[in-house]
């Protein structure tokens, strides 16, 4: 990156201490992105985190899957180079998922075929813990653990142009003595639970408008280790089975979205999830439900693994988002990113990837500012910041809201009218059902549908461009008079089948194989 160069070649720094709360992977990424420009950055992490990465409180999340999106490992690589082959090298699996994964929508199995889409799977553990790594690589990088954050130092109010100045803490190194770490930015990554929106509000400024939307998403996990030998049926590394789109009677269970989800070490972690249904919590009762699923392969994987952990439960999954963008005067001298700012439903994989890119976002306007000449950040710096950021988290905020929105239960400020939530309940899946078959046949929609999912392109882009709905009405017209080149789906009461098909034709197909590293463009 040009900024270490520039750095190095003593062009001058933006301050002396930047401070971050939090140390979770949004204040990691927050951190690698404010090296080059303090000459000190220090990481408040309220937690001790223990060398073999095990869960721990601050990150309830990690006993569930992490799908890190394109979008989300190049910024993440942008920030700490060498990031992606670190990851791999540590265990991470770099694989393309209509090769290497069995997915059950719409009527059944869909074919198996290459595409263009890549992914690398590792937990979340694997993937914080080779973050921290490449953060200790970063000589100005000091993550003190065991901190509590109680509040922010501000000198003057919103009327005056005030300023944070720096962070009151207790606990780490320093001992219980409530203590001022002083820091010319301050960057807070302390999560959906962040208060210091309160403490501005104390301080006399006016509360971030909050919107809300939560569709009542509760999801299971369950930890096991894969047999060593396994059944010839067991072709794939992942196996996903999305909710029927059938809108007549049917057991709770057809309206699950269900994972097998690889990580590293021959393990695989098994996730059940549903818009307002009560989700088992007791390892009897997680194999039970498995076994009415619309597909009895799920279960049968099950019985085949060794348990290796109890059965997690997550009901925090509405998405929040503070609007520190609409304040007219923030306060100078601190900037929000994570959780902390916009919070998203964590069955969509969004939450890293968000994180990551507001780091990456960060990273390059500090740049400009030293490319500006600056000596220190101006008091305008986080405005700027937050009207930038607000453009990022807008389409994902967009995405994520679409689905979530089509729910009665749904609560919050962001609820669709009811008839908007009619159209969704009825058109949502299979609309998403039409997007991934379209995508099988046709190019330029698959471009279009990969670039969204992994969050390097606005669904606004997609769903208003002409070749795309071009392409979707065609193959719904093909399909209605047969004429599709590929089946739509194979009976989901079978064991996925392991055929390639090219050209429209199948081939036998072996066991899935892991893909050569990863490529960064």
């Amino acid at each position: 990156m040009n900024v270490w160069r520039n750095a190095e070649a003593g062009m001058g720094l933006l301050g002396g201490r930047a401070v971050v709360m939090g140390g979770s992977v949004a204040g990691m990424c927050a951190a690698g992105a404010l090296a080059p420009y303090f000459d000190e950055v220090v990481v408040l992490e309220r937690d001790l985190i223990p060398d073999d990465a095990e869960h721990r409180r601050g990150v309830p999340q990690s006993k569930h899957p992490h799908f890190l999106l394109n979008a989300g490992r190049r910024a993440m690589d942008t920030l700490f180079p060498g990031y992606e082959d670190a990851l791999i090298d540590a265990g991470g699996m770099h694989l393309m998922p209509s090769m290497a994964a069995a997915h059950c929508e719409g009527s059944g199995w869909i074919p198996r075929q290459e595409s263009t889409m890549t992914m690398v799977y590792a937990s979340r553990l694997l993937i914080e813990r080779t973050l921290r790594g490449k953060l200790r690589e970063l000589r100005n990088v000091h993550v003190v653990e065991g901190v509590n954050v109680e509040g922010i130092e501000i000198v003057g109010d919103a009327e005056s142009g005030g300023r944070v100045t720096g962070v009151w803490a207790t606990g780490g190194d320093d001992g219980p003595d409530r203590r001022l770490i002083e820091g010319d930015l301050v960057v807070d990554t302390l999560g959906r639970g962040s208060l210091v929106s309160d403490w501005l509000v104390k301080a006399g400024w006016p509360e971030a408008p909050v919107q809300s939307l939560d569709a009542g998403v509760t999801y299971t996990t369950q930890w096991f280790q894969k047999p060593a030998d396994l059944p010839e049926s067991w072709w794939w590394h992942q196996l996903s089975v999305m909710p029927t789109s059938d809108t007549g009677p049917h057991p709770p269970e057809h309206d699950f979205l269900c994972q097998i989800f690889p990580i590293e070490g021959d393990r695989v972690l098994v996730t059940m999830g549903s818009w307002g249904h009560p989700m088992p919590r007791k390892e009897n009762d997680f194999y039970d439900a498995a076994t009415r699923l619309r597909t009895p392969v799920f279960a049968k994987i099950m019985a085949l693994c060794e348990p290796l952990s109890k059965v997690f439960v997550t009901k925090s999954t509405g998405n929040k988002r503070r609007r520190f963008d609409e304040l007219e005067n923030p306060p100078a001298g601190l900037i929000v990113l994570g959780d902390a700012i916009c919070g998203f439903n964590p069955f969509y994989a969004q939450g890293m990837t968000s994180a990551a890119k507001s780091a990456v976002l960060l990273s390059d306007m500090l740049d400009v500012e030293l490319r500006r000449g600056q000596a220190l950040l101006d008091a305008a710096f986080p405005q700027r910041y937050f009207a930038a950021q607000r453009e990022l988290l807008d389409d994902i905020w967009v995405l994520a809201l679409a689905r979530d929105q089509g729910y009665e239960n749904a609560e919050g400020t962001e609820i669709a009218p009811r008839w908007r939530q009619r159209i969704a309940a009825r058109a949502g899946w299979p609309i998403f059902n039409l997007i991934s078959a379209t995508s099988r046949e046709d190019k330029a929609v698959e471009s279009a549908f990969t670039a969204v999912f992994n969050l390097e392109q606005p669904v606004t882009a997609m769903v208003t461009s002409p070749r795309v709905l071009f392409g979707l009405a065609r193959f719904a017209i093909k399909r209605a008079v047969g004429r599709n080149r590929l089946p739509i789906g194979f009976d989901p009461q079978a064991d996925p089948p392991s055929d390639i098909y090219r050209d429209g034709r199948p081939q036998p197909g072996g066991p899935a194989t892991v893909l050569p590293r990863v490529q960064v463009v």
